[in-house]
């Protein structure tokens, strides 16, 4: 992977991961007692029913708790002592806000919203558990640091979370339209009369033979890779840069997925598992840690498998297309797993390639470079 630079690594003891964190608690805080405040606003409404506001409070106690305990520890052991003041200056801000004790603001219609509580949720959900492991466990000691592009690997993290209902409204149209007027209900009936673990595997199957298709499509239709390159644009390969994905690789990559999801009629409580299980896999399989799967390695895609198909090398990026199943590649050829090697570089040749949220957005849609990396028609 690329080389660290010094003035990013993070070190235990020195007070730099608990003034992050102590950030990074004070922001969560700070998004929980907003979402508090405008729940009509900022809190997504098929999720709102199922919420706990006990638990909701706890977590948000504890959040504010952690930063301050936080900021006191960068205070005494770090040199610079911004990250620590920023930290215990946003909790203090969540505080005279209400806090945990913060009254929870009326909700009188159902319009136009944010999912800023699926932001907070899977963020503080997803980084209590991926980030210890890239601390004391990374496969790339080296990257154990802000690199230089974690922001924007942030912002896609953020408008992906934040804009999750509108996003699944757009993925879910093509499979109403093109399945209109078939009658499908015996087939939903059907597979619905199987058990739960039964729906689960086929789903979990016949999703990933259609990923698996439109995936593959993007790396060798031209048009197509022009906007998949921003995800293969990542040279620090991390379990936040997984969301590096442009608006139009999203919707196209998860409306043809949905497709059998829709055409079977698995069961809302297969579908939402599914949803969990694909994101939870999404973000380990780009993690960056030497976590031991043995023999599940070969049976799962782990972060060692998908992490060759970020390799810079075009010959093997053009391997491991599957997002759940190893087997998937075995059958159409595209299979590469050697022993227990790693991949020394990730990224696109074309070294230019745009940094930035918006830049990256604007750049497929314009004239590509001849080094762009571009995949030749096969």
């Amino acid at each position: 992977m690329s080389a660290p630079s010094e003035r990013h690594r993070l070190r235990l003891g020195e007070g730099t991961i608990s003034g992050a964190l102590s950030v990074f608690l004070g922001l969560l805080a700070l998004g929980g007692v907003l979402c508090f405040l405008f729940p009509e606003q900022l809190t997504t409404p098929e999720f709102r029913v199922h919420y706990s506001v006990g638990v909701l409070r706890w977590l948000l106690q504890a959040c504010l708790v952690g930063s301050y305990v936080a900021a006191l520890t960068s205070l005494v052991q770090c040199r610079s002592k911004r990250p620590a003041l920023v930290g215990a200056s946003i909790a203090t801000l969540a505080l005279l806000l209400g806090g945990a004790g913060v009254e929870v603001g009326a909700v009188e219609a159902e319009g136009a919203h944010l999912s800023l509580d699926w932001l907070l949720l899977d963020l503080l959900l997803l980084g209590a558990l991926f980030i210890p492991l890239e601390l004391f466990l990374p496969e790339y000691r080296g990257q154990t640091k802000f690199h230089e592009e974690w922001r924007t690997d942030l912002v896609y993290f953020a408008v992906g979370h934040l804009f999750v209902t509108w996003i699944a409204l757009a993925v879910r149209a093509p499979a109403q339209l093109l399945f209109r007027g078939w009658r499908l209900g015996g087939v939903h009936d059907l597979v619905q009369g199987w058990s739960f673990p039964v729906q689960l595997l086929l789903a979990i199957v016949v999703a990933d033979l259609f990923q698996y298709a439109v995936h593959r499509a993007f790396h060798q239709v031209p048009w197509l890779w022009r906007f998949h390159a921003v995800h293969h644009s990542i040279q620090n390969v991390d379990w936040l840069a997984g969301s590096r994905l442009h608006f139009v690789d999203i919707l196209v990559t998860r409306a043809f997925t949905y497709l059998p999801i829709y055409a079977l009629g698995f069961s809302p409580e297969v579908f939402y598992a599914y949803v969990v299980i694909v994101a939870l896999q999404a973000v380990m399989a780009h993690a960056n840690t030497r976590l031991p799967f043995g023999p599940l390695r070969h049976l799962l895609v782990t972060p060692q498998y998908h992490h060759w198909h970020h390799v810079r090398d075009p010959e093997l990026r053009d391997k491991n297309f599957a997002i759940h199943l190893p087997v998937v590649d075995r059958l159409f050829g595209t299979h590469h797993l050697p022993a227990d090697a790693w991949p020394e570089c990730a990224g696109l040749e074309d070294q230019a390639f745009p940094k930035g949220y918006l830049r990256q957005l604007v750049q497929p849609f314009g004239r590509q470079p001849r080094s762009s990396g571009l995949p030749s028609t096969r």
